[in-house]
């Protein structure tokens, strides 16, 4: 959108350059509908394009300067608002979607899925014993055990999976029954991915607790059916993971 308008700015200029007076009232119309948001650096230029025409020293190097320094600080803010939409729906510590950028892409990915008639499985995954690890080697180790944490989920699932970091330790994958059908075929790609992590550290094992529900669209459930009964599946499989469990630390 940004750059839609300000092309339509441009074009306005080269329309209207034989008449300064006409090109005025353009360039004003363009540029207020080009940011409503009136930024002060946009409201300057055409102030001064404004008291150049009433000096009678408007000519057209001086508003072609002046539009693009316009057209220069709406791209920019254009930018500065998705860099500020995208910090928005992302975790700072891992780059994977926050809370809020999961909630949103989940909720988006199920209506799809109940469309056109897809199973989803949604993964709750908890870092077993972080406290223990802060507690040992400080928050800063702990940060790095959760930025693993990232990187073994990244790793285990596709890039059109959702992988979020929901808060703390809590993990969150949203993914297509294609990638994984169902618990048993997650497991070893799972310990596969923590077992690359873990050659690395040898003061501490990662391991997870992991929780499966199922997105069933003959019988849909809301996204936060789905977390519930994901999260309960979690507690209920958090004592036995063989598989996982061997992976801790004795």
């Amino acid at each position: 959108m940004a750059n839609q308008r300000s092309n339509d700015r441009v074009v306005s200029i080269d329309r209207v350059k034989g008449t300064p007076k006409e090109a005025l009232e353009s360039l004003l119309s363009s540029a207020l509908r080009a940011e409503d948001s009136e930024l002060d650096q946009i409201l300057s230029a055409l102030e001064e394009i404004s008291n150049s025409v009433k000096s009678g020293g408007l000519d057209s190097r001086s508003l072609d300067n002046a539009l693009q320094r316009a057209a220069s600080c709406a791209l920019q803010q254009s930018l500065l608002e998705r860099e500020v939409r995208s910090l928005a729906i992302t975790d700072e510590l891992t780059g994977l979607y926050n809370r809020r950028g999961f909630l949103a892409s989940a909720t988006h990915q199920l209506k799809m899925a109940h469309r056109n008639g897809e199973n989803v499985l949604l993964l709750f995954c908890d870092v077993d014993n972080l406290k223990g690890i802060n507690d040992s080697f400080g928050h800063q180790e702990g940060d790095l055990a959760l930025i693993r944490t990232a990187d073994v989920i990244e790793e285990t699932f596709r890039d059109s999976d959702i992988l979020a970091r929901l808060a703390g330790d809590e993990f969150a994958v949203l993914a297509s029954e294609a990638s994984i059908p169902n618990r048993q075929a997650i497991m070893p790609r799972m310990e596969n991915s923590l077992a690359k992590a873990n050659a690395e550290e040898s003061r501490y094992k990662l391991s997870f607790s992991i929780g499966v529900a199922r997105f069933n669209p003959e019988t849909p459930a809301s996204l936060a059916e789905l977390m519930a009964l994901a999260d309960q599946d979690m507690y209920a499989h958090k004592a036995c993971q063989p598989r996982l469990a061997s992976l801790r630390q004795s």
